[in-house]
């Protein structure tokens, strides 16, 4: 099951990224795909607030993780762009992120290929100029039921 939203400003992208926070509370992977610029970081953050992240969120280009609890829930936000091999990945003990009451969004996923667990939700952004297209992906039976019920929502 797949989606798209073209043509989306970045307060549209944002209010996306609001209605989709709700039905991911109860943990999974979420794979961001998409050049420099497409909205990866701005969608995760405005995700990150909405499932109610009070600090000040903050991209991971440099510390490639940032962490956060909500609630009983562990939400870890990874940008990968930095990153130069996919073992890498093993000394920052990124598999110990994975499963349980974890939520994951992997901005960069493929730079961590064969290291990454499987997306339930890929989202792939993509600019041109000021605006965005947001195409969205179930990759497994939890990732369908979110998009199912975001799509029943109209909140994609």
């Amino acid at each position: 099951m797949s989606t798209v939203l073209p043509d989306l400003d970045e307060a549209q992208l944002v209010a996306a990224a609001r209605r989709l926070a709700p039905h991911l509370r109860d943990g999974g992977i979420v794979h961001l795909r998409g050049e420099l610029g497409a909205g990866k970081t701005t969608f995760a953050r405005a995700l990150l607030q909405a499932l109610g992240v009070g600090e000040r969120v903050k991209s991971p280009t440099y510390s490639l993780i940032e962490s956060y609890r909500v609630g009983d829930l562990d939400v870890h936000h990874l940008d990968l762009y930095r990153l130069a091999d996919p073992g890498e990945l093993e000394w920052l003990g990124v598999a110990d992120l994975w499963g349980g009451a974890s939520l994951v969004l992997i901005e960069w996923p493929e730079r961590g290929a064969g290291a990454m667990p499987p997306a339930d939700l890929v989202l792939r952004l993509a600019h041109s100029a000021a605006r965005r297209s947001l195409a969205a992906e179930a990759a497994s039976p939890r990732g369908a039921a979110w998009l199912a019920d975001w799509i029943s929502k109209g909140g994609f």
